[in-house]
């Protein structure tokens, strides 16, 4: 069975990737493993640390309906989001990585964001950025 890892962050780009993320396991039948990463120290707070659990929960929550092979995991390893996703998804032998990417300006469009740009060059599989529904 294969593993796909969902960088996960509440916001539209993250449940996007994470609407696609559940679709792919499904349609492979593969493993799903969402990833929240927080560098911690000075900005992670007790009351930020209690909202980001509230939200992962719900994340679970939502999944279980998915009838899916999940892990959803909080990472606070003191890394970078790119660290966590690339040591993540070779911990697990991850065939995909899905990322979430923000709609940019067009100065914004010249230079991909690092954490994105980071993930798609070191990760040891394949990555799938997709995009948020634009809103209206």
């Amino acid at each position: 069975m294969g593993t796909i890892v969902v960088g996960y962050v509440a916001s539209a780009e993250g449940r996007a990737a994470l609407t696609r993320g559940v679709e792919e396991a499904k349609l492979r039948s593969w493993r799903l493993i969402v990833a929240n990463s927080n560098k911690g120290g000075h900005s992670l707070d007790r009351d930020e640390a209690l909202r980001l659990e509230a939200e992962l929960n719900q994340v679970r929550a939502d999944l279980e309906a998915t009838g899916l092979d999940f892990d959803v995991r909080g990472l606070v390893r003191g890394q970078e989001i790119s660290e966590d996703m690339v040591d993540l998804a070779t911990e697990v032998d991850a065939e995909l990585i899905v990322i979430g990417l923000r709609r940019r300006s067009a100065v914004g469009k010249l230079i991909m964001g690092s954490t994105s740009q980071r993930i798609l060059l070191d990760s040891p599989c394949a990555v799938l950025a997709v995009k948020a529904p634009a809103e209206d």
